[in-house]
């Protein structure tokens, strides 16, 4: 049976686990800890991806991310590639690293984000790595220790969580800990590790009572949410997907696009690929790069290596494209036409 493909679209909430392969480690010691977080330090900024709780245990990784500009596929590709080469050469090992593909979930916000916060946080106590709230609090390995105060990294957004338990810094600390205390008795809890609403409402044969009784019950395995997130999800996935497609059959390959928006922009094409910080061929990189990453769809990578520059600035500068359309009214429809 063939796989399903990862659903994700910007602002997207995704709970990601990352496993070793056969449950071997896939951390040896503290130096490969810490070459993890300097490449999550990396590649989140400058993916502009936002973390809210993320925890290193010795065979497996949590992380919870919003997608930002670029596709969580490819925030995880850099990430796990880089690593796996880096530890490879350190231990003289080879062949895989993680297990063949990621778990990632895209979950459902309101009833779901300080959930995943908190039991992802919990994951060291659960495993046996620290003994309580008071150790955890110190761990650095575990966004609870960032949130905490104990630890600082840029790279995770501790404000947007901690603006949900108070206005000052110390009230919001003060109720974030006593909320993550209140889960450990909880205990490990599947139904936060996808297929959230089958295992919320009692597995698939209680589903199967619902749609018997006439009540319409979504799922899917992919998506932690109710009935109603999972479908306008999978809508929204089939609707862009089609898009997708779409584009790509009619839309113009990279080649014609920059030949078109230079000639929007009365520059050469060449002009495009050379490192030339004259304002109208910094503003025709920019829409070319909103046009091709965020319209067509094609990776950073491709772009980077068309422009012969980083992936980072492609990233960038798709970021900042759409501000330079609506400023300057240009119809992105005629470049793809």
């Amino acid at each position: 049976m063939p796989r399903q493909a990862r659903i994700d679209a910007p602002g997207a909430l995704q709970h990601i686990v990352i496993r070793g392969i056969e449950r071997k480690s896939i951390f040896k010691d503290v130096r490969d800890r810490d070459n993890f977080l300097g490449r999550l330090g990396i590649i989140l900024p400058e993916t502009s991806t936002p973390c809210y709780a993320w925890a290193l245990l010795r065979n497996h990784v949590h992380l919870l991310l919003r997608t930002g500009l670029v596709p969580i596929a490819t925030v995880m590709r850099r990430l796990l590639t880089g690593y796996a080469q880096q530890f490879n050469r350190r231990h003289r090992r080879h062949g895989q690293l993680f297990q063949n593909r990621y778990k990632s979930f895209l979950c459902e916000e309101d009833p779901y984000l300080l959930e995943l916060v908190r039991y992802i946080h919990l994951n060291p106590i659960r495993a046996g790595v620290v003994e309580g709230l008071k150790e955890l609090r110190s761990y650095g390995y575990c966004g609870h220790s960032v949130l905490m105060g104990k630890y600082e990294n840029a790279w995770q957004d501790t404000d947007y969580v901690l603006g949900f338990f108070g206005r000052t810094l110390r009230e919001a600390r003060k109720s974030y800990e006593e909320f993550v205390s209140k889960g450990i008795s909880l205990g490990r809890r599947p139904e936060l590790v996808g297929g959230g609403l089958i295992r919320s409402v009692g597995g698939w044969l209680l589903i199967r009572d619902y749609r018997r009784g006439g009540d319409r019950i979504k799922a899917d395995e992919r998506i932690l949410g109710s009935s109603s997130f999972v479908e306008r999800v999978l809508q929204k996935a089939n609707e862009d997907y089609g898009r997708k497609i779409r584009l790509r059959a009619k839309g113009p390959d990279l080649v014609t696009l920059i030949g078109r928006v230079a000639a929007y922009y009365q520059i050469d094409p060449e002009d495009l690929k050379s490192p030339s910080k004259e304002r109208r061929v910094s503003l025709a990189r920019t829409v070319l790069c909103y046009v091709a990453v965020r319209e067509l769809m094609l990776s950073c990578a491709d772009v980077a290596r068309a422009l012969n520059i980083d992936p980072s600035a492609v990233s960038k500068a798709a970021k900042r494209g759409q501000a330079v359309l609506n400023r300057d009214r240009i119809q992105k429809d005629l470049l793809m036409v």
